[in-house]
């Protein structure tokens, strides 16, 4: 049972991370936004750029993720279906 429930956690279409990066990109506007507030100025700026910056590294390293998961899932199929049967 906790194997079907850690399952859920798991990212495995790009679309389901485009659908993360999204939600990552509105909490890093959001925050930015705050920062633009608590800290007028060129600070609030630069802050606020941190956090955009963030989102696009984690959905860079999303994607790359799932590139290479796909990769490794076809490698293993191949070398499965290469095996003689016994």
């Amino acid at each position: 049972m906790a194997a079907r429930i850690a399952r859920l956690f798991v990212i495995k279409t790009r679309f389901e991370g485009f659908l993360i990066i999204y939600a990552l990109a509105l909490g890093a506007t959001a925050r930015g936004s705050q920062y633009l507030t608590d800290y007028p100025g060129i600070g609030g700026k630069l802050l606020f750029l941190a956090c955009t910056g963030a989102v696009f590294l984690a959905g860079a390293k999303i994607l790359d993720c799932l590139k290479y998961e796909k990769a490794e899932r076809q490698a293993a199929a191949t070398a499965e279906s290469a095996q003689p049967a016994e």
